[in-house]
């Protein structure tokens, strides 16, 4: 089983995140299972959202408290939490963020790419949703899902201006981190 632990603060799409990358999991024939977790559910509140896939049915309903990946959608929040608490030793994390933003020590194994989602969505969408370009540098940075899979999914979920931007948008995620390897 993979497991996925995506930072945000409310109203940023981590939601949504969670579930465009397990409905893309879905269509490639594997079981996700993604919900969120948050307190006070107001605008701007931090919260996490959460993904496990697995092969088989997925019937653990906890935190994910040992994330494969990790995925930071606005890095504010590192400031405060440890983001990549629990992450695996082989363990890969995607933060949206410039370069100059400042990483803890992270073990050996375990690898952290900064993308500057906010300047491509920014770019792409017209509004700093750094979302799917996320889901983009996601799939780039993991190997796990084929990029076809995740643009054919944000068809689904959006439609005209806002489809074209996120398609874009995660096409720039998943070359950006191609040119970073």
């Amino acid at each position: 089983m993979k497991e996925i632990r995506i930072h945000a603060r409310a109203g940023q799409g981590a939601i949504t995140t969670a579930a465009l990358i397990g409905f893309s999991y879905f269509k490639e024939g594997k079981y996700p299972y993604a919900f969120p977790h948050f307190g006070a559910a107001r605008m701007g509140a931090p919260m996490n959202a959460f993904l496990r896939v697995d092969s088989k049915p997925v019937r653990l309903r906890s935190q994910v408290y040992e994330p494969n990946f990790v995925i930071v959608v606005d890095p504010t929040l590192m400031r405060g939490y440890n983001c990549f608490s629990g992450l695996k030793d082989d363990g890969i994390a995607v933060v949206n963020g410039k370069d100059d933003l400042e990483m803890p020590k992270l073990k050996a194994g375990q690898k952290v790419l900064v993308v500057p989602a906010n300047e491509i969505a920014l770019k792409t969408i017209g509004k700093p949703l750094a979302n799917t370009t996320l889901i983009g540098a996601f799939a780039a940075a993991s190997g796990e899902l084929k990029l076809d899979t995740i643009l054919e999914v944000v068809k689904l979920r959006f439609s005209g201006k806002v489809q074209e931007g996120n398609i874009e948008a995660v096409k720039q995620g998943f070359e950006f981190v191609k040119n970073l390897k």
